[in-house]
């Protein structure tokens, strides 16, 4: 497996020379994020810099070809100005979920408050409810019952922390403290991520009821 620490020291010599005096906040999310990296986990870096133009976005692209692990870079690339600017909504999973290495988040980007963590929760549970349907209808896939079982375990820690003013990164955390409809679908999630069967039908019907009852929630309740 990667040594993060390592690959992570070349990575910022390479912003410095590239992106010299310009980088103002650098980050980790994800698997390696949260110390959860397993063989082939992306390398999910967040970087900030001053600005961002589109040939900055050409010259990054080509500064991670020439480094390691080339097919496992991803992540976050924007300007200060942008995120300072961005919906709080939007901002939520990004700010609990970034593992600071350098700089300061909070400088980059707000906090989002309450009524951002509403937003984040109802727009989450939309999405969901949209991308079940169109799956059920339409493209009637595995990988996509999935990816939404992917975001629904976002939304629940979105909404645990709406409850309890606590955000859990650790899914393991996260079932002991969210309700027993949210723990079916962390169980579920957790299943088809442990390369578990598909039940397509019951699966697809148990996150389009689950998601249809929060989007009316919080309505209610935001």
């Amino acid at each position: 497996m990667i040594d993060i620490h390592t690959w992570m020291e070349t990575f910022l010599e390479a912003l410095d020379r590239t992106f010299p005096a310009r980088v103002r906040f650098v980050g980790l999310q994800g698997s390696y994020g949260r110390g959860e990296a397993t063989e082939g986990s992306d390398i999910d870096a967040v970087v900030i810099l001053d600005r961002l133009s589109p040939a900055d976005i050409g010259t990054y692209a080509a500064m991670l070809d020439g480094l390691p692990h080339r097919e496992l870079s991803c992540g976050f690339l924007a300007g200060q100005d942008e995120l300072l600017h961005w919906d709080p909504a939007d901002l939520f999973q990004f700010y609990h979920d970034t593992e600071p290495v350098r700089g300061d988040l909070q400088a980059v980007a707000a906090l989002p408050d309450h009524v951002a963590v509403c937003r984040a929760i109802r727009a989450g549970v939309c999405a969901i409810y949209h991308g079940c349907v169109h799956n059920m209808v339409h493209d009637k896939s595995d990988m996509i019952l999935k990816g939404l079982y992917k975001s629904a375990s976002f939304v629940i820690q979105a909404i645990c922390y709406r409850q309890t003013g606590r955000y859990h990164r650790h899914q393991k955390d996260l079932l002991s403290t969210v309700g027993p409809k949210e723990q079916e679908i962390l169980a579920t999630f957790a299943a088809l991520k442990s390369g578990g069967p598909v039940r397509f039908d019951q699966m697809s019907e148990a996150l389009f009821t689950w998601a249809q009852g929060w989007i009316t929630e919080t309505e209610e309740t935001s």
